[in-house]
């Protein structure tokens, strides 16, 4: 049974004075990022800031923070680093203050360099706070949500669909090892999938789930794409049945190639991909193509041979003469294309395949017009 009330899902609050402590961790950082860009320069053009408005930003910062700094342990190597920014920089102060001669040119020097990568040093392990920080909201969040259902109460479906979309813009602004380690420690993508397959959540919720995990592929594929082959992920995918979910799917066969199509094909999943073909919403009968062109493109013979099977190239023939020429047009040809340039196939098996497509649309084509015009452009390519 499930609970008849649920507690809200709060954003972001690990702890009770957590805003505080995130407000003053941002302001640090972004006063951090603006030392890093520009360490020893006062005159700036109107798009950087004077190392001296950063300087002065993070000294009233690092009072300000001091008392927040000795409480988390998580925020020792921090504090170090910042009470060590705070002695270079009074010592190019003397530096200065002396002007002239080597000796205060070279510590001029030495001092810049030291304190740009003190900078970047400070700006990566706030970065580092804030990750943990959110990390641990989020799957709390998700490990909560898992448990009861957010069907009924859309605030609290809001908030969980901000969560992950927070999450897959972090991940995407690139790859960080620690944000990795903090990842996988997690557990994020099987809480992620979870969400996905289970049919009680929301379209827009598991579509949300989708692409945060479509975006862990591009993160880093080599550790994450062995975690979508071995999961129900195509098939959760396939049974929301909608334009987002048949999107993500073509994202992750143009991301992991082959060995994804492998599995569409082991699970059975070509007849019902190539059956939504055949949907009455335009949109997804487009998608749906789109889908079948990467698989073209990606596929083993043993992936096209199940789509002729399924009755694609009658499927394709059918959208071809339907008054959508503009999705739908050459899509017979483009699908041949695909084979024909694609990594899937050796070229005896390219010969046998586009041999079988022509066969089949003079099969299924309604007149001799109809399949000589769809034959001439399959020989002659078009655009895929």
């Amino acid at each position: 049974m499930k609970p008849a009330t649920q507690p809200f899902i709060s954003k972001f609050n690990p702890k009770t004075d957590s805003q505080q402590v995130l407000h003053i961790l941002k302001a640090l950082k972004q006063a951090s990022h603006n030392l890093h860009q520009n360490p020893n320069h006062s005159q700036t053009d109107n798009n950087t800031v004077s190392s001296e408005s950063a300087i002065k930003a993070l000294l009233e910062l690092e009072h300000e923070s001091e008392s927040i700094l000795c409480n988390d342990p998580h925020l020792v190597t921090l504090s170090t680093h910042l009470t060590t920014l705070k002695t270079l920089i009074e010592h190019s102060c003397n530096a200065q203050q002396r002007k002239h001669g080597l000796r205060s040119f070279i510590t001029l020097r030495v001092n810049s360099h030291e304190v740009s990568r003190l900078a970047g040093a400070i700006e990566s392990e706030i970065q580092a706070w804030i990750d943990r920080e959110f990390i641990k909201t989020l799957t709390q969040t998700l490990v909560h949500t898992s448990t009861v259902t957010v069907e009924s109460d859309t605030k609290q479906e809001l908030v969980l669909i901000d969560l992950i979309e927070e999450f897959e813009e972090r991940i995407g602004r690139g790859f960080d090892r620690k944000l990795q380690d903090l990842i996988l420690r997690s557990k994020v993508f099987t809480k992620l999938e979870s969400i996905l397959c289970e049919r009680s959540f929301s379209n827009a919720v598991r579509e949300a789930s989708a692409f945060a995990i479509a975006e862990l592929i591009r993160f880093n594929k080599d550790v994450f794409v062995g975690q979508v082959l071995i999961s129900k992920t195509v098939c959760a995918l396939i049974s929301l049945a909608s334009v987002r979910s048949i999107q993500i799917l073509c994202t992750l066969i143009r991301s992991i190639k082959s060995p994804i199509v492998d599995e569409i094909v082991s699970g059975d999943i070509i007849p019902k991909l190539v059956g939504f073909l055949t949907s009455d919403e335009v949109s997804i009968r487009a998608v749906a193509v789109n889908c079948v062109l990467e698989i073209g493109y990606f596929g083993r013979k043993e992936a096209i041979d199940a789509m002729l099977e399924a009755d694609l190239v009658k499927r394709l023939v059918e959208l071809q003469r339907c008054e959508n020429g503009d999705v739908f047009g050459s899509c017979v040809a483009r699908f041949a294309v695909q084979l024909e340039v694609g990594e899937g196939l050796r070229q005896r098996e390219k010969r046998e395949l586009k041999q079988e497509v022509l066969k089949r649309v003079r099969e299924v084509s309604v007149c001799e017009a109809e399949a000589a015009t769809i034959i001439a452009e399959v020989l002659w390519g078009a655009s895929p």
